[in-house]
């Protein structure tokens, strides 16, 4: 299999690179949307974490990667493993590579939730299933390239599964269900279509990302690019060190995440910001707390601070504005301006 582009060779994009880390280590916090140009290195930032991730430990036997510590529950394959009275056999685990599954635009609703074998199940008596993309991406990652061109049936069925973690498939009468706990992922023009609402709702950080305006960037993400497609081996071996050394980071951070206070003046700095935005319900200050608190467990704090939340407001809100007539600025522009007159610049 071909090295993939090394997240630590993307060229700026800092914004999108620190969304997808603090994705990494809170999952928690909702799924990542990166809007943008064509070309400006969305879908190599995602492909790059697959390999980027330290590995996850998984039952031993179970088509869904369960977490051997939470005894399998919800998991029918786990629960055959028990019942087959081999000692042991739930609790054994691997490590295995934290799933990054694609989710093709033109993809079926079988390929994507997994299908029953009606036949088989009428003939034999015999429950089989066999799993789709949710299944694959429990756990890990579910990206979706140009997401705002997504059909209406399968943005419906993603919406139900990300907010109960879970994907049931019913034919006939017969039913299976399975965990399916994924960041979701998505990548797209603004040009080509808006996305629904219900659907934008479910991502917890909105990036931006822009062609590069400076010369020294362009030319060295041209140098990089051309120098990954003239050698991927060698060009991945020359960026290890330092992919390795983010990956320590997002360990690390894991490790420390509960650990990190949130005071309650923080707590207040984030429902004024969210207030002063006229942002709708609570999942913005929610997401604005997450997100700032696993910014400061990247960066080895003890505690969330308005550096924190300053740096994370931006993707953590500009995505649940409301039109105002009164005020044709961007989103971003008026996430600045609220950030610059709560904290002062």
């Amino acid at each position: 299999m071909p090295a993939a582009f090394p997240f630590s060779a993307i060229v700026g994009q800092d914004e999108m690179k620190l969304a997808i880390l603090i994705a990494a280590t809170d999952p928690r916090i909702g799924g990542v949307l990166v809007f943008g140009d064509r070309g400006t290195g969305k879908s190599t930032a995602v492909r790059a974490l697959a390999a980027l991730l330290p590995k996850m430990r998984a039952v031993v036997g179970c088509r869904y990667g369960c977490d051997p510590a939470s005894d399998g529950t919800g998991c029918e394959d786990c629960a055959s493993l028990k019942g087959k009275g081999l000692r042991g056999s739930a609790t054994r685990s691997h490590l295995v590579p934290v799933p990054v599954v694609d989710l093709p635009l033109g993809a079926t609703e079988d390929r994507v939730v997994g299908a029953l074998d009606l036949e088989r199940a009428l003939a034999q008596g015999v429950k089989a299933f066999e799993p789709g993309l949710l299944a694959r991406a429990n756990r890990g990652f579910l990206y979706i390239d140009e997401v705002n061109l997504l059909e209406d049936h399968l943005v419906d069925l993603l919406i139900d599964v990300a907010a109960s973690g879970e994907n049931v498939v019913e034919r006939e009468g017969l039913s299976v269900r399975h965990p399916a706990r994924f960041v979701l992922v998505g990548s797209g023009n603004p040009e080509e279509g808006e996305l629904r609402p219900q659907l934008l709702d479910r991502f917890g950080l909105s990036v931006e990302v822009k062609t590069p305006t400076d010369l020294p960037s362009r030319v060295e993400v041209v140098r990089r690019r051309d120098a990954f497609e003239r050698g991927a081996d060698g060009f991945a071996d020359k960026w290890a060190k330092e992919d390795a050394r983010v990956r320590r980071q997002i360990v690390a951070a894991r490790a420390r995440l509960d650990d990190v206070a949130v005071p309650d003046a923080a707590l207040e700095r984030a429902a004024q910001l969210c207030m002063a935005l006229g942002t709708d319900g609570l999942r913005g200050e929610l997401t604005l707390v997450r997100a700032a608190r696993a910014f400061a467990a990247l960066q080895g704090d003890a505690e969330v601070a308005d550096t924190h939340l300053k740096r994370v407001a931006p993707p953590a809100l500009r995505h649940r504005l409301r039109r105002n007539p009164l005020d044709d600025a961007g989103s971003t522009v008026r996430v600045d301006r609220a950030v610059a007159e709560l904290f002062g610049r």
